[in-house]
C-alpha cells in the first residue's frame, strides 16, 4: 500500500549518498588480446580515474597506484588518456600531465610502478596510437610552454623508451588535431583537424599521409571534410580501407574512402594548402547501415570516443541514436543485413571491437551503466564490471517518456519526461507535481534516457523532470544542431520554456512550481531563461553556469575560445548582442530565488561567472544562495561535494515552495528569501 503525501516530501532510498556512490564513472574500454581495460572515476577517491584490467580468467587488477589519476587536460575536457598494446600501457597523469609507461604483461598483477616517458613541463598529451614498428606513440600534444601565447596543438611522435623528450612534431598548422590512427600495416596515418572558429561538430578535415620507414609523414592529402562537414572517428578495416563518419547529408553516417595519390611533402605536415578531396579519392557510404533517421556519431567534446568497430573482416558493430535513444547494431557486410543487437541496451560513448564481440559501457532506463561484452552475432551479453553500491528496486525508478513538443518557428523539439515515481507514495488528490526542467550542457550535447540517479533522486521524492533536447542538441542531424547557430540564449531558452508550458498543458506539471536547472552551458540557458522570461520559472539552480558571454571570451581555454563566433556572432562587432544575451546584465529582471554552485578551480567556467551573479542579486535584494567548493573543477567529482550540492538544492526548493524534505539536511543560507506566511 502506498501513502498519499505532498510532492517533494516523499521518503526515498535514493539518497544523495547513493547518487555519489553510484556515481562511479566507467569509461574508455580497451581490448588487448584476452584482456579488457577501462577507467573508473571514483568520487570516494576525490574523483580519481583508476585504470583497471580484467584478465581472461575474470580477475580484476587496479594498475595505477594511489597518487596517479589517469586524465588528460587536452581541450580541458580530456579523453583519450591512455592506450594499451600487448600489455604495454601508456597514460597521462592529471597532476603533472606527463605520459607514463606501465609494463602490464600477463604476469603483472595489482598496482605497478609507472615510469615517466615525457619530461616535466607544460605539455599535455592525449588520443595516442602505438606505432609498434617504430617503437613510439603518435598522439595529440598541446604545447603551453610559451607565456602569453595560445597553446599550440600538433601531432607528435613520442619514443616508448623515453628518449624523445616532449615528442617530435609530425603534423602542425591547424588549431586542433584529433584521432590519429595507423593503418594495419603501419604504412599510413589518418587524422582529423580543424581551425577556429569551427568546433569539431561544425567542420573538420580528414587527412591521410604515408609513414616512411624512419617515421616521417609524406604524401599528405585531405580526403574528406570542410568547414561545413564534420568528420568523426576515422579508422581502418583489416583490408586497409579508411572508414569514418560524416554529416555531409545531415546525419552522421558511415563512409569509406579509397584515397588517391598526390605529390609528396617534406618535413612536418602543415595545415596550409589543403588538397581538393575530390581529386583522386573515392568516398562511398557504407551499407548495410542503421536506419536513415538514425545518427552514428557524437560531438567530440572529449577525445577517444567511438561509435563503430570491426569484430571480423565482414562484420561491423555500430552504436547509433534515434529519437534521443542510443542503440547497438550489427552490420553483416557479406549478407547485407543490419539489425539491432540487444534491444533496450543503450551504449555510451565508447566502443571497443574485439574478435567476435564488442566491449562497451552501456545501460538502460532502469539498469545502471556497466562494462559489458556483447557477441556481435547472437547479442549474448556478459557483464564485466557493474557499478556496485546500493541496489535500487524498480518500484523507485521513473521510466522516461520520449515526447515531441511544439516550439517557436513552427518547429518541434524533443524531451524526456520523467513522472514522479515511488512505490511507497502517491500524490494527494488534485495535486500536480513540481517540475524540474533540465537544460543540458554543451550546449551542443544531448540528453539521453539511460539511468541517471541524479534524476531519480528528484522523481522518487515527488518531482517530475523534463530533460530537454533543445534546438542545437546532437543526435537529430546537422540541421537540428544548427538551430543554435547565432541563437544561443534564444532557441535553447525558448525550447526550455515551451517544454514547461507543454507539460503544464498536458497536466503533467504544476505551473506554480516550475524549476529550471543546468550546468555549464546548461547553466547559461538556466540563467538566461530566468532573467529574460522572469514569469515562467519559480526557482532555478545553476551549476558553474556561464553568466557573462564577454568574460568567457577572455577567460576561456583554447578549445572553446572562438565557439561563440558561431553560437552568438563575431566579436567585438556584435558586442551589443553579447551584452544583451548575458544574464549578468539582466539580474534586475530576475524575480525568483536562485541557487548557484561553483568549483573554485574551474578553468572552463571560472568562479567569477557565478560570483558576479550572486553579487548582483545581493545588491538587488533578490533571493540567492551560493555554494563554492575547494578543489573542484568543471563538474563535481568528489563524493562529499556531490552529496552536499544535491542536498542543498533539495533544501533550497523546500524553503522556496514551503515543504519539508524527508531527508535530514544541513541548512543552506539563503539571502533575501521572504518569510512564508
Amino acid at each position: 500500500m502506498s501513502t498519499s503525501g505532498p510532492f517533494g516530501t516523499w521518503t526515498s532510498p535514493i539518497t544523495a549518498q547513493v547518487v555519489a556512490t553510484q556515481g562511479l564513472r566507467l569509461g574508455a574500454p580497451v581490448v588487448d588480446g584476452s584482456d579488457v581495460y577501462w577507467l573508473e572515476g571514483r568520487p570516494a577517491e576525490g574523483g580519481r580515474n583508476v585504470l583497471v584490467r580484467r584478465a581472461a580468467d575474470g580477475t580484476l587488477h587496479e594498475l595505477t597506484p594511489p597518487g596517479f589519476n589517469v586524465r588528460t587536460r587536452v581541450h580541458e575536457y580530456g579523453g583519450g588518456a591512455y592506450v594499451v598494446h600487448r600489455g604495454l600501457v601508456v597514460f597521462a597523469n592529471f597532476a603533472d600531465q606527463r605520459l607514463y609507461r606501465l609494463d602490464a604483461g600477463p604476469a603483472a598483477g595489482g598496482a605497478l610502478t609507472p615510469l615517466p616517458l615525457t619530461p616535466e613541463g607544460r605539455w599535455h598529451f592525449a588520443d595516442a596510437v602505438v606505432d609498434a614498428a617504430r617503437n613510439r606513440l603518435v598522439c595529440v600534444r598541446e604545447d603551453h610552454t610559451v607565456e602569453g601565447r595560445e597553446c599550440v596543438n600538433t601531432l607528435v611522435a613520442v619514443p616508448l623508451d623515453g628518449s624523445g623528450g616532449a615528442g617530435q612534431v609530425l603534423a602542425e598548422g591547424y588549431d586542433f588535431y584529433a584521432t590519429p590512427r595507423l593503418s594495419p600495416d603501419g604504412a599510413a596515418l589518418a587524422w582529423i583537424c580543424w581551425r577556429h572558429p569551427q568546433m569539431p561538430w561544425d567542420g573538420t578535415e580528414l587527412w591521410v599521409a604515408d609513414v616512411e620507414a624512419e617515421g616521417a609523414l609524406t604524401n599528405a592529402r585531405r580526403v574528406a571534410g570542410s568547414e561545413t562537414e564534420s568528420i568523426y572517428q576515422p579508422g581502418w578495416s583489416s583490408g586497409g580501407e579508411l572508414w569514418f563518419a560524416s554529416d555531409r547529408d545531415d546525419r552522421w553516417r558511415l563512409y569509406r574512402v579509397v584515397p588517391g595519390v598526390h605529390g609528396a611533402g617534406a618535413g612536418p605536415v602543415r595545415g596550409a594548402g589543403s588538397l581538393d578531396p575530390a581529386n583522386g579519392a573515392t568516398m562511398l557510404p557504407v551499407e548495410p547501415a542503421p536506419p536513415a533517421d538514425a545518427e552514428t556519431g557524437r560531438p567530440l567534446w572529449i577525445l577517444g570516443t567511438s561509435c563503430w568497430g570491426f569484430t571480423s573482416a565482414a562484420r561491423v558493430v555500430v552504436s547509433f541514436t534515434r529519437e534521443g535513444r542510443w542503440h547497438l547494431g550489427s552490420a553483416d557486410l557479406g549478407t547485407g543485413v543490419f539489425r539491432e543487437l540487444v534491444p533496450g541496451l543503450e551504449p555510451g560513448p565508447w566502443l571497443a571491437a574485439a574478435d567476435g564481440e564488442v566491449v562497451l559501457v552501456a545501460g538502460s532506463a532502469t539498469v545502471p551503466d556497466a562494462v559489458m561484452a556483447v557477441h556481435a552475432e547472437s547479442g549474448a551479453t556478459r557483464v564485466l564490471r557493474a557499478m556496485g553500491g546500493t541496489s535500487i528496486e524498480a518500484g523507485y525508478l521513473s521510466v522516461p517518456q520520449s515526447l515531441w513538443f511544439p516550439t517557436d518557428g513552427n518547429r518541434t523539439a524533443q524531451l524526456f519526461y520523467y513522472p514522479p515515481g515511488n512505490r511507497d507514495f502517491g500524490p494527494i488528490d488534485g495535486e500536480r507535481p513540481p517540475l524540474i526542467v533540465i537544460s543540458h550542457g554543451g550546449p551542443v550535447a544531448a540528453a539521453d534516457s539511460t539511468l541517471d540517479y541524479t534524476v531519480q533522486f528528484w522523481t522518487s521524492r515527488g518531482f517530475a523532470v523534463a530533460d530537454v533536447n533543445y534546438g542545437g542538441s546532437t543526435g537529430f542531424g546537422r540541421a537540428y544542431r544548427q538551430r543554435l547557430n547565432g541563437q544561443w540564449g534564444v532557441v535553447d531558452v525558448a525550447d526550455s520554456i515551451k517544454a514547461a508550458e507543454f507539460l503544464v498543458r498536458e497536466g503533467k506539471a504544476d505551473p506554480s512550481r516550475l524549476v529550471i536547472r543546468g550546468g555549464s552551458a546548461g547553466g547559461f540557458t538556466t540563467l538566461a531563461a530566468l532573467t529574460l522570461y522572469p514569469d515562467v520559472f519559480k526557482a532555478g539552480a545553476s551549476y558553474y553556469g556561464v553568466s557573462d558571454l564577454e568574460a568567457i571570451l577572455h577567460d576561456s581555454h583554447k578549445f572553446e575560445a572562438r565557439c561563440l563566433d558561431i553560437l552568438v556572432g563575431p566579436y567585438p562587432a556584435m558586442k551589443a548582442l553579447y551584452e544583451a544575451r548575458s544574464p549578468v546584465h539582466a539580474v534586475d529582471r530576475l524575480s525568483c530565488p536562485l541557487i548557484l554552485f561553483q568549483g573554485l578551480e574551474d578553468k572552463v567556467v571560472p568562479p567569477n561567472q557565478s560570483e558576479m551573479v550572486a553579487d548582483a542579486l545581493r545588491r538587488k535584494g533578490r533571493p540567492v544562495a551560493y555554494l563554492a567548493f575547494e578543489g573542484e573543477q568543471h563538474g563535481f567529482r568528489k563524493a562529499e561535494n556531490i552529496i552536499r550540492s544535491l542536498e542543498a538544492e533539495l533544501f533550497f526548493y523546500g524553503a522556496v515552495f514551503g515543504f519539508a524534505p524527508a531527508d535530514r539536511i544541513e541548512p543552506v543560507a539563503i539571502e533575501n528569501l521572504p518569510a512564508r506566511t
